[in-house]
Parts: C-alpha cells; sequence; structure tokens
C-alpha cells in the first residue's frame, strides 16, 4: 500500500516541478518568505510526532515521565545552536554530512521495510545529491547561502569544479545501484525524484529548490510512514496526522517566528531567513536522528 502511494506522490512531485520550473516566475525570484512559512510549516510537521516516539522510549527505557523526553530532546537542540555559535563552520559542515544520509535514507527506506540490507553508504551518496546539485548548477548562489550562515566556504572552493561535478555523478550512480538492489517495480520512484531534483535545482533558485524537495517530497514521503503506523486506512490516518502534528507544529513555527524577529535586529531579511532555515533545521535534525536511531536499534 505504502508503495503505492509513493509512487503517486513521486508522479505528483515530477509533474509538479516541471509545471513549476516552467513559469519564469518561479526560476528567478528568490520566494524568502515562501521558503521560510514552507519549512516553518509543512517541512518541520514530518518530526511533529516525535512526541509519541518519545513516548515509546520513555517506555522502553522504563522512565515514568515525559518531562525527561522534553528536556533531552530541547538539550540538544540548544547544544546544537550554541555548538554553531561557537564554531559555524564544524556544525555547519558536519550538519551537511548528517543531512546527506538523513535525505538519503529516509526517502528510500520505504523500498526495504521486510528487509534490512546496510547500504548506509549508499543513502548518504545519494543524499549528498542535495547539497551537490545547487552547487554545481548555482555554485556562487549556493556559496553565498552558505556565507550567511557562517560556514567558511573555502572548504568548497576549488581550482575547478572537476571534485564537483565527479561527486555528482557518484550519487547519481549510487540512487541507481540502491534500485537495482532493491529489485523492485516501485524502486523506480527513486528515478522519478532523482529527475525532479535535478530539475529544480538545474532551473529554480538554491533556496527555493531545496525548500520545494524538503517540504513536498522529503517531508510528505516521511509523513506517508507516519500515517501508515497511525492506522491502515490513509484516508483516516491522514486527519489522525494532522490532528496529532498540529501542536508541535505550532509551537516549532512560532519558534522559527520568534528567532527570525530576533535575527532582523542584526541582519538583513536574506541572511535572517537563511541563518533561520538552516540552523533551525540542524536544530531540529539531530534531535531527529537521534531518536529516530535509538528507536531503530532497539526495535532489531
Amino acid at each position: 500500500m505504502i508503495d503505492k502511494i509513493n509512487l503517486r506522490h513521486s508522479l505528483l512531485f515530477l509533474i509538479s516541478s516541471l509545471l513549476v520550473t516552467s513559469f519564469d516566475y518561479f526560476r528567478n525570484n528568490l520566494f524568502l518568505f515562501t521558503s521560510l512559512v514552507l519549512v516553518a510549516s509543512i517541512g518541520v510537521s514530518h518530526g511533529a510526532l516525535d512526541n509519541m516516539k518519545g513516548a515509546k522510549l520513555i517506555k522502553i527505557l522504563r522512565m515514568k515521565s515525559m518531562v525527561t523526553f522534553y528536556i533531552g530532546y530541547s538539550a540538544i537542540s540548544i547544544l546544537v545552536i550554541c555548538i554553531w555559535l561557537m564554531s559555524s563552520t564544524f556544525l555547519l559542515f558536519f550538519f551537511l554530512l548528517v543531512a546527506s544520509y538523513h535525505f538519503g535514507k529516509e526517502d528510500s527506506e520505504f523500498l526495504f521495510q521486510s528487509q534490512r540490507i546496510p547500504l548506509d553508504i549508499l543513502f548518504f551518496l545519494k543524499g549528498s545529491l542535495i547539497i551537490l546539485a545547487p552547487l554545481l548548477f548555482h555554485y556562487s548562489e549556493t556559496i553565498n547561502i552558505f556565507n550567511t550562515i557562517g560556514m567558511n566556504t573555502e572548504l568548497f572552493i576549488f581550482e575547478d569544479n572537476s571534485f564537483i561535478i565527479s561527486a555528482f555523478f557518484v550519487s547519481i550512480i549510487s540512487s541507481i545501484t540502491i534500485v537495482v538492489i532493491a529489485k523492485n517495480f516501485y524502486a523506480s520512484i527513486l528515478i522519478i525524484d532523482l529527475f525532479a531534483i535535478l530539475i529544480l535545482n538545474y532551473f529554480c533558485q538554491p533556496l527555493f529548490a531545496f525548500t520545494l524537495y524538503f517540504c513536498f517530497l522529503h517531508s510528505v514521503r516521511h509523513s506517508i510512514t507516519l500515517m501508515q503506523d497511525l492506522d491502515q486506512d490513509f484516508s483516516k490516518s491522514t486527519l489522525m496526522f494532522i490532528r496529532k502534528c498540529l501542536p508541535l507544529t505550532i509551537v516549532t513555527a512560532s519558534l522559527f517566528v520568534v528567532a527570525f524577529i530576533f535575527l532582523m535586529g542584526d541582519y538583513d531579511v536574506n541572511n535572517s531567513i537563511n541563518k533561520v532555515i538552516f540552523v533551525g533545521l540542524a536544530a531540529l535534525t539531530f534531535p531527529h536522528i537521534i531518536l529516530e536511531y535509538i528507536l531503530e536499534k532497539n526495535e532489531k
């Protein structure tokens, strides 16, 4: 069931990407506020059921109160922000590595639900396309984003773009390899996703391309998996998911708005939005991944 839903979702995302990039208006505008609103709402909603996973973890660890979970989860987020303040380049570079693996894994693991195959390296290489594609197609704009969020971009400056091109094709080959390993008709979903990601990054500005991918491909796909866990009836599980994820999504979106207003006191709109989106996502991604990892290990 989930394979069919993901196939329809991927086809819809590809068609939508083609439509968006067919208009010069979407290709040539930054859509800063649109990106911020989408990431702070749809984007972060796929982690808004972490409290339910936290309840499961508390039960596994035989703790009595959810307060312990919330304190630990929040502490990791605060620690990430503190590390960014002390060493932004280290934190953000590490985040790009972790995010590459996270994107590759969560966008692909539905193909291997019935079997546990160690594909971590392939997942990482596949997910790295989200960073490599904007670097290849819009190098100067992507470097500018890295600069605004406090990263030392000398890490990405090469005498020529041969390294980026090589890594780019390795990432594409890794996607194809995962499809071959899956030996499943629905693995073609990854090829559809690949075309959509390339189209968006070739035609759109880096931040807008990332926003569309993160919100409408990555987040929606993860949300579909969460919906299936709630109820096998997709129509029922959709409403359940919206109802359950709404409280934490509102809280997180509010924090994004507060952070944006605070940053506007020292930075311009462009810098503030870039910092809120990428540093905010880093602060949310690390506790989310750690929670997923601990639960996965305990389930095994």
